[in-house]
C-alpha cells in the first residue's frame, strides 16, 4: 500500500494541535503548601512540528522525523506584558541542547514555542553543550540569562571522549529576541550548574548565588554560596560566603544549589532550591525553600525542615529518575506563585501556590533539629497540642484525625 503523505501530515498536525489546546487540571497536594498540575507544561511532544519534520514531500516522502527532540528540561521564567515566558532547554536526539522561548497567558497550560529556537552568540570557543538557563529581571533594566556550558577538554588523553571543561555562560536581553553574550563567569570555586544572578545590586555590586565546592564553611562541607562582582560584562567573583550548607542525613547531603532567582517578599528573599541525597537506588533530588534577609541576602533567616516538593507518578520516569530541578519561579501581582521544575530531566511541570502561603510555610514550619531525638520531640509536641485541642472541642469537629 502506498504511503499517504497528506493523510499522515494531517494526523500529526491534529495530534499536535490537540496537545497544545489541552487544559491542565489542578491536583491539590496533601501538604496544603502548593497545587500540582496533572500534565507537563512542556515536553518533547510540545515542540513545533517544523522543528522536527521536513514537510516537503519530495525530500521526505515517508514523513519521517529528521531532527528529533528527546526532552525539554529546565526552564527559566519571566513575565512580559501579562504573559509568562519560559526559556527552556531543549535536548535533541543528538544529545545537543539549545534554548527556546515558550509563552503562555495562564502559566499552567497552552505554552507555545516561538517558531525559531534561540541562536545565542558564543564567547570565543564553541559551546559543546549547554544546561538550564536561569533568567533574572535585574534592577539595571536588563534580563540576564545564566547557564552552564561544557566544552571538550583539550588536555584529555587520546581516546577519552567524555572529559569536559565546565564554565558558566552569561547573556542579556531586553526583549528575549536580541541577546548579547558576555564573558564567561570567572571564579576559583564555582560549579557550572546552579548559578543564579540576584535581582538587585548589593552594596553597589552584582551578586551571584553559587554552588560551592567542598571546603567552604566551618565544617568544609560546601553548599550554596554567595559572591559579588563589580563588572557584569567581565564577571569575576570575589570571596564567597556560605549561605546554606549541605548536611548529613538530610535531603541535601550529597549536594544543593539555588534553583530559581529569589522572589522578593515583605519578609525577605524567598528561595526555591534543589537538594540531592543518596539512596539505594541512586541520587534523588527534591525542591526545598528558605528565606534570606532583605538587606543581607546571604543570611538565611528561616529554613523549614523537610523538602517542599518531590517527584510523583510519571515525574519519576526519565533520564534522571526521581530527580527534580527548578530554574524558574514567578510571583504575579495577584500573589500567585508559579514554580517551574524539570522532572527527571525530561519534561517541565508547574506547581502553584501564593506568596503568603510560602511565607507561612518557611517561617512557621520548624527547622530540622539534625538528629532523630529532636525530630521525635517536635512530633510529640505537635501530638500533645492536637490532643489538647481535641479534648477542648470534645472531638466533634475533629473526628477521624487520629
Amino acid at each position: 500500500m502506498a504511503f499517504d503523505f497528506e493523510k499522515a501530515l494531517r494526523r500529526r498536525t491534529a495530534q499536535h494541535a490537540e496537545l497544545m489546546a489541552l487544559e491542565n487540571r489542578r491536583i491539590r497536594d496533601a501538604s496544603g503548601v502548593f497545587e500540582r498540575w496533572e500534565n507537563p507544561v512542556l515536553s518533547a511532544a510540545h515542540t513545533p512540528l517544523i522543528w522536527r519534520y521536513d514537510l516537503e514531500r519530495r525530500r521526505n516522502p515517508f514523513l519521517l522525523e529528521r531532527l528529533g527532540v528527546h526532552a525539554v528540561a529546565g526552564a527559566g521564567a519571566i513575565q512580559r506584558s501579562g504573559r509568562i515566558c519560559l526559556v527552556a532547554r531543549v535536548e535533541g536526539k543528538d544529545r545537543k541542547s539549545f534554548f527556546a522561548v515558550a509563552v503562555s497567558q495562564s502559566g499552567i497550560d497552552r505554552f507555545r514555542f516561538w517558531d525559531h529556537p534561540l541562536e545565542l552568540p558564543e564567547a570565543g570557543d564553541p559551546d559543546g553543550n549547554v544546561s538550564d538557563m536561569r533568567l533574572t529581571a535585574h534592577e539595571d533594566g536588563w534580563t540576564y540569562g545564566v547557564f552552564g556550558i561544557e566544552r571538550k577538554d583539550p588536555t584529555a588523553p587520546l581516546g577519552d571522549t567524555s572529559r569536559a571543561v565546565a564554565r558558566v555562560g552569561i547573556v542579556r536581553t531586553r526583549d528575549l529576541v536580541r541577546w548579547e553574550r558576555l564573558a564567561d563567569l570567572r571564579s576559583r570555586a564555582v560549579g557550572p550548574q546552579g548559578v543564579v544572578l540576584h535581582p538587585e545590586l548589593v552594596r553597589g555590586q552584582y551578586a551571584f548565588y553559587t554552588r560551592t565546592q567542598p571546603g567552604l564553611g566551618e565544617d568544609g562541607v560546601g553548599g550554596i554560596g554567595f559572591a559579588l562582582c563589580e563588572n557584569i560584562e567581565q564577571a569575576e567573583l570575589g570571596e564567597e560566603t556560605l549561605v546554606d550548607a549541605r548536611a548529613h542525613q538530610t535531603f541535601k547531603e550529597a549536594r544543593n544549589a539555588v534553583g530559581a532567582p529569589p522572589i522578593k517578599t515583605r519578609k525577605g528573599w524567598l528561595h526555591v532550591a534543589q537538594g540531592t541525597r543518596t539512596s539505594a537506588a541512586g541520587l534523588r533530588s527534591v525542591l526545598y525553600a528558605f528565606l534570606c534577609d532583605l538587606d543581607e541576602p546571604a543570611r538565611v533567616i528561616a529554613a523549614p525542615g523537610g523538602y517542599l516538593l518531590s517527584a510523583e507518578g510519571d515525574e519519576r520516569t526519565g533520564d534522571v529518575p526521581s530527580g527534580l530541578a527548578c530554574a524558574g519561579a514567578i510571583a504575579r501581582e495577584s500573589d500567585e506563585v508559579f514554580i517551574y521544575y524539570a522532572a527527571s530531566e525530561t519534561q517541565v511541570h508547574v506547581a502553584t501556590t501564593s506568596v503568603e502561603r510560602l511565607l507561612d510555610y518557611v517561617t512557621r514550619t520548624p527547622p530540622d533539629p539534625q538528629h532523630t531525638r529532636g525530630s521525635v520531640a517536635l512530633r510529640a509536641a505537635l501530638v500533645e497540642r492536637n490532643l489538647a485541642l481535641l479534648a477542648r472541642q470534645k472531638g466533634k469537629a475533629y473526628r477521624g484525625l487520629r
